[in-house]
């Protein structure tokens, strides 16, 4: 990927891996660190050349195509704290070949830098492949969330995963499949339930971002599967037939089933009590994705088994039900 200097003019030629972006969201993965608005000001000033002539910043690159980038000074707040951040954790991979890149996020780790944390898995695994020429996100886990993660290789192959998400997302067919495991409070009953509510976002007066149920919301569809059950907890796998934010949160939310450590829609009492129970992290996990390779069309199949902090406080409480059943008879 090209380096921008902040002294000299800059060359960049776009890669057959770099093709079919826009030149703004090339130039602002390039230029880390830069205001946004600034990146737009050098483009539409013309300082920015695409062979040698004016481009919106909406042009699609092409294989090929040279690019002029003036000198751009990097604020050096930013450049200190993209600096120093890092993961220090070796991200475990699931699966892996030419096209795709698959690891098992562990929870508390954003996907990507932005809104308050500069390094992410990303950007993780690009400090720890330098040789890699392409790395990006094919989809998105919340940070509290475990499991699954997905990465394209190659742009060929992350515009097909992004159109099969986009399916999977509408509800479409041959989209992929994915299942997760989470822990919720209460018993629940039904051995599947089919839950359609819609979502709508909103934003706190902080800025933070939320999600509700509401009729003015987006067309949502979750398929819960019960898979254990305790007296004060249900462990269930959730099917996402779409793709909101936060889905699988708020709909259990919603149905009076809040899941164990959701500090953005749990029932907070119960989280203040689950630390001491040794359950640190929102019980929720990305454990199985079926989809079709985005290259072979090959049915890939791959699970990421539920992290042993989660396995054993299960065990916990299945070990905790059986002396309260054996105190009572």
């Amino acid at each position: 990927m090209a380096q921008v200097s902040k002294t000299s003019v800059s060359r960049a030629t776009i890669s057959e891996d770099e093709q079919g972006q826009r030149l703004d969201n090339f130039l602002l993965k390039i230029c880390k660190g830069v205001p946004k608005s600034h990146v737009y000001r050098i483009v539409r000033s013309g300082e920015i050349r695409v062979n040698d002539k004016r481009a919106a910043v909406s042009y699609r690159l092409q294989t090929g195509d040279t690019l002029r980038i003036p000198p751009i000074r990097i604020a050096q707040r930013q450049e200190e704290i993209v600096a120093g951040a890092e993961i220090k954790v070796e991200l475990p991979i699931v699966y892996e070949d030419e096209a795709i890149l698959v690891v098992d996020k562990p929870s508390g780790i954003a996907v990507h830098g932005g809104s308050g944390v500069s390094f992410g898995v990303i950007e993780a695994l690009r400090r720890q492949r330098p040789e890699a020429r392409f790395l990006e996100l094919a989809h998105r886990l919340d940070r509290e969330t475990s499991g699954l993660l997905l990465i394209g290789k190659k742009r060929s192959a992350l515009l097909a995963l992004h159109d099969m998400f986009r399916l999977s997302g509408a509800g479409g067919g041959k989209g992929a499949d994915k299942r997760y495991l989470l822990l919720v409070k209460g018993r629940w009953m039904d051995p599947v339930r089919k839950v359609k509510l819609p979502l709508l976002k909103y934003l706190l007066e902080s800025g933070e971002r939320r999600v509700r149920v509401a009729d003015e919301g987006k067309a949502s569809h979750t398929v819960f599967r019960l898979m254990a059950r305790w007296e004060n907890f249900s462990l269930l796998e959730a099917e996402l037939k779409s793709g909101r934010t936060h889905q699988i949160r708020v709909h259990c939310a919603h149905l009076g089933y809040p899941i164990a450590g959701d500090e953005k829609y749990g029932d907070f009492a119960l989280n203040k009590g689950l630390p001491k129970a040794g359950l640190k992290r929102m019980f929720l996990h990305a454990w199985q994705m079926r989809f079709a390779h985005p290259l072979s069309a090959h049915e890939m199949a791959l699970e990421a088994p539920l992290p042993g902090v989660l396995k054993t406080f299960l065990d916990k409480i299945a070990a905790k039900e059986a002396q309260d059943y054996g105190q009572k008879i």
